[in-house]
């Protein structure tokens, strides 16, 4: 995609401060990080959410992640991957996020508003993704 701004990185058009490339992964660190060390690890297939990309692509991104994390020596961290742009995704290309947590106030803060539990139809979405899986 010509318009991709991470497609543009992956060919060279757009600097980066790549960390590592390989056939199918290229991962670079975000120029505006939440913490020191935070890193994007994208696929080098376009597509903007993660059903959109062969599962042969998909194969490498989650080791190159564990690479970053242990070269990194972050000890907590998050990885983070949305899809959608209610769903908090910024650039419609398959990425995802490390992003050390050095402590509370660097890297990722997360909310989590749980909703109550319909045990009836919660049983019924499990029997709706098992059917289809």
């Amino acid at each position: 995609m010509s318009a991709c701004i991470f497609c543009k990185i992956i060919k060279g058009d757009i600097p980066s401060l790549k960390l590592f490339e390989s056939d199918k992964v290229f991962a670079f660190l975000d120029i505006n990080p939440l913490s020191r060390g935070h890193a994007l690890v994208i696929p080098k297939f376009h597509g903007a959410k993660l059903t959109d990309i062969p599962d042969d692509q998909l194969s490498e991104l989650l080791p190159v992640v564990k690479k970053i994390v242990n070269a990194t020596g972050a000890e907590n961290y998050n990885v983070l991957q949305n899809n959608g742009k209610i769903a908090h995704q910024e650039v419609d290309h398959v990425h995802f996020h490390m992003i050390p947590k050095p402590n509370l106030k660097e890297g990722l803060s997360v909310g989590w508003p749980q909703q109550k539990t319909d045990m009836d139809k919660l049983k019924e979405l499990l029997e709706e993704v098992q059917a289809k899986m």
